[in-house]
């Protein structure tokens, strides 16, 4: 029986997994909120743009802006969920994009519509920030990786819901279809709010508030056996400073531990392996959108114009192409991610990027070159290479870039760290999509692509040379990984009266 309980009963192997599946299912469901904004807005701003008769700038404005705005909600997120826990931070999430999304369905002005952006926007960076941080601090090390993707994989099927959604609702008249396809976006937020009476809270913010007892049940019900359960408690004790041997119900944990202090250790006073894995996440979110991903997938419909598919509903179809083909592929990438590891898939991603934006360069080049005639070959090469550079993002630098970022900050970090990490990415998303069309109008479309090529070459030597592999490895063995000593790990002191009766 002892041998059957260490090594885990296909019951409780299967169990486990579904248990620890279902929670990063329902949190990664936040991340559907901003892939169907994403996805609508690109067919949307066609239909917004003629009702409201507003300008090329501003439909740069409304389609890049929630990027923008979503930084209020990303950086409250970070403490909030230090402060209430990442369950409840995910109701917030919710509330609050249902709200922006009716206020957008209602808007009858450009003023009105950026209310509702602006509201959206502080949903979004909510969901963002804590999605991958619930998810890596709820799963086992074993498939950390697979269920750490799942926020990219509700990305990419919101967006390509909200692809479905342009191409189906383009056909109501003008007035209703538009503020329909951003209305329907407040649909996820419902079922969110209902699923995640049913997810249970982090261990390891559980025991960051000394509530050592409802973490161990947690850590048992997403265990593959009562050994893994019982190791993977003792590694997050120590790393909050808790004594292993303090297995109290309830132990009173220094404020330190509830996220005082944070900003000043990752700003003013990092130590240098803290501030190498500060740089690393916000690099590789860096990156990740100036590989012009955002302009690819707000533009397809423009793209494809440019490319010489000028019929809408032929334009609109392709870009639903584009919407299957990313979640087909992402949900590809999260079978290897634990079966590869992230270095491999990262780099094969960034090289595939890199040549596919040279094809749609090559492409754009020889179609603005003849303007009076269709050049077949070069219009088939546009749409494949856009088709070819979702595919490869979508296997590596989409969900790798949040997997690695939540996997690598030391856990008293991780929370706010991590939704630094979401700022940056929501501030380079938007600066992508509020200055596509500027950018094509002043160095052609195809200078743009060969803009984020040259992006694409810098990622791929930063990935290459300072990126480590993670796959497999516990959250605290990563930070050795990054040079974190044993003290730092540990992070904090327990006071005498707290230690259960332990020592140190």
């Amino acid at each position: 029986m002892a041998n059957m309980e260490t090594g885990g009963s296909p019951k409780k192997r299967v169990s486990a997994k579904n248990f620890a599946l279902g929670c990063g299912i329902l949190a990664s469901m936040t991340s559907i909120v901003l892939g169907y904004d994403i996805g609508v807005m690109s067919g949307a701003t066609l239909f917004i743009k003629e009702d409201l008769k507003i300008s090329d700038t501003q439909v740069e404005i409304i389609s890049g802006i929630l990027n923008l705005y979503s930084l209020i909600g990303s950086f409250a997120a970070g403490r909030i969920s230090d402060l209430i826990g990442r369950r409840f931070t995910i109701v917030i999430a919710a509330g609050i994009f249902f709200l922006g999304a009716i206020l957008m369905g209602f808007a009858t002005n450009f003023a009105f519509l950026m209310v509702g952006r602006f509201v959206a926007g502080i949903g979004v960076g909510f969901a963002m920030m804590i999605a991958p941080v619930y998810t890596t601090e709820v799963a086992p090390a074993a498939y950390r990786g697979f269920l750490s993707s799942f926020p990219e994989v509700f990305i990419n099927i919101g967006i390509l819901l909200g692809y479905v959604s342009n191409f189906f609702l383009s056909k109501l008249r003008l007035d209703l279809g538009w503020r329909l396809m951003l209305g329907l976006g407040a649909a996820p937020a419902v079922f969110l709010g209902i699923g995640v009476l049913f997810m249970p809270e982090s261990p390891r913010w559980l025991v960051l508030q000394g509530r050592i007892k409802d973490a161990r049940h947690v850590l048992d019900r997403t265990s593959e056996t009562t050994e893994e359960s019982q190791l993977r408690l003792a590694e997050i004790k120590k790393a909050a400073g808790i004594p292993e041997s303090c297995n109290d119900d309830k132990v009173d944990v220094p404020k330190k531990n509830h996220g005082k202090g944070v900003w000043k250790e990752l700003f003013i006073n990092p130590s240098p392996p803290v501030r190498r894995i500060f740089w690393t996440a916000l690099a590789i979110h860096f990156f990740q959108q100036a590989s012009g991903i955002d302009s690819v997938v707000l533009y397809s419909p423009r793209i494809f114009e440019k490319a010489g598919i000028h019929d809408k509903n032929t334009s609109l179809g392709a870009t639903m192409g584009v919407g299957l083909v990313k979640t087909i592929f992402i949900l590809v990438a999260t079978f290897l991610l634990d079966k590869f590891g992230r270095r491999p898939l990262l780099l094969t991603s960034t090289g595939g990027m890199i040549f596919s934006l040279l094809g749609l360069g090559v492409g754009l080049t020889v179609i603005d070159k003849h303007p009076d005639e269709t050049i077949h070959w070069a219009v088939v090469l546009c749409v494949s290479t856009v088709f070819f550079f979702v595919a490869f993002f979508s296997i590596g630098q989409g969900p790798i870039t949040w997997v690695y970022t939540s996997e690598i900050f030391p856990i008293r970090l991780r929370a706010q760290g991590a939704s630094i990490g979401v700022a940056l990415n929501r501030t380079m998303s938007g600066i992508i999509g509020m200055t596509f069309i500027s950018l094509y109008k002043a160095i052609t479309i195809a200078g743009s692509f060969f803009l984020y090529m040259s992006l694409g070459i810098v990622a791929w030597i930063f990935f290459f040379f300072c990126l480590p592999e993670t796959r497999g490895k516990s959250l605290e063995e990563i930070g050795r990984l990054f040079g974190l000593s044993s003290d730092e790990t540990r992070e904090v002191e327990l006071p005498p009266e707290s230690n259960g009766g332990g020592t140190r």
